[in-house]
C-alpha cells in the first residue's frame, strides 16, 4: 500500500478529483493548508497597499492506494494539477504499512 500527499492549487481540485474518479480512485481526504515553496510568497495589493502573502493557500490530499495504482493515480494528479505557472505543487508518495477500516475493522487492501 502506499500514501500518496499532493499539494495543489484551490482552484484545481475539481480537475484533480475527477481525473481521479476516472482512474477508479474513489477515496480522499482533503484539507487547506498554506505555505510556500520556491516562489516565496506572493505580492499582492488589497486597497491600494502591496503586502507579501508569504504562506500561500493550498490544498493538501490524502489518498491510499494499493501499489499496483500507485504510478496511475500520480500521473492522474500531475495531468490534472498541471498550470504551467509557479505553485502548481507537489506530489509524495509513502510507503503504508498498516491501514484499519473502524466501522468492519477490515484492515491492509481490504480497508483501502
Amino acid at each position: 500500500m502506499q500514501l500518496i500527499i499532493a499539494i495543489i492549487k484551490p482552484a484545481r481540485l475539481p480537475e484533480v478529483r475527477d481525473a481521479l474518479h476516472a482512474v477508479g480512485c474513489n477515496g480522499l481526504t482533503v484539507s487547506e493548508v498554506k505555505g510556500f515553496g520556491q516562489q516565496k510568497g506572493l505580492d499582492e495589493l488589497y486597497r491600494g497597499a502591496t503586502y507579501r502573502a508569504e504562506f500561500l493557500p493550498k490544498l493538501r490530499l490524502d489518498i491510499a492506494v494499493h501499489q499496483s495504482q500507485t504510478t496511475e493515480v500520480v500521473e492522474a494528479i500531475r495531468k490534472a494539477a498541471h498550470t504551467g505557472k509557479t505553485g502548481d505543487g507537489k506530489i509524495f508518495v509513502l510507503n503504508l504499512e498498516h491501514a484499519v477500516r473502524i466501522r468492519t475493522a477490515e484492515t491492509d487492501e481490504q480497508a483501502i
